[in-house]
């Protein structure tokens, strides 16, 4: 697989969905100002519909068509439940409030229907919407990172369900669980912006 730590917008699509990507990272800068682990959960309960969304699509589209997937439906769902697994581990770190609560209601409803279209008119933009997420995640992630290193946040120990989830060592801390969060959205940065581009040919 092809590595892409940031992909050059070179059409109308990816001009779209990168455009799309800096108006929510201005949004979750202004909102959370450096409140890293409260940004992580809600922002952890959108990035888990995009692999269920696409792998529910790529499914029912290799029913209709009765032709194989190519292995995206297994990869799609399998980034939908590891993006669930940063959710269940950055909710030990940071417990949302109730305004949070309400926030990911709201932004997850909203974000999973506008997906869904955008993927049923344009899988190849939804794609590179969320490889484009993904650089910022992996962004975001390499700034709380920091911020633990350099004493900003406090290095406390990696919840249990981090643990048993990357197998770490039992005394692993914070910056161990955000080093392997941010491995994984690596990971889902690559696939996304390689199936946009497969999708283009």
């Amino acid at each position: 697989m092809k590595k892409i730590s940031h992909f050059q917008a070179v059409n109308f699509s990816d001009y779209f969905a990168l455009a799309c990507t800096k108006f929510l990272r201005f949004f979750a800068d202004t909102f959370f100002a450096g409140r890293y682990g409260h940004r992580a959960v809600v922002l952890e309960t959108v990035a888990a519909v995009p692999g269920m969304v696409g792998g529910a699509l790529q499914h029912l589209k290799s029913l209709r068509t009765m032709k194989s997937d190519d292995g995206w439906i297994n990869i799609l769902l399998e980034e939908a439940e590891n993006e669930r697994m940063h959710l269940m581990t950055f909710i030990e770190i940071a417990r949302p409030n109730a305004f949070e609560r309400l926030m990911i209601v709201i932004a997850q409803g909203i974000f999973y229907n506008l997906f869904f279209l955008l993927y049923l008119f344009s899988a190849k933009t939804a794609h590179r919407l969320v490889g484009y997420f993904e650089e910022e995640a992996v962004y975001s992630y390499s700034e709380y990172l920091n911020g633990v290193e350099s004493g900003k946040y406090e290095n406390i120990a990696a919840p249990q369900i981090a643990i048993n989830y990357w197998h770490l060592n039992e005394d692993a801390r914070l910056s161990d669980v955000i080093m392997a969060v941010r491995n994984d959205e690596m990971n889902h940065r690559d696939v996304n912006h390689n199936f946009a581009s497969l999708l283009t040919q």
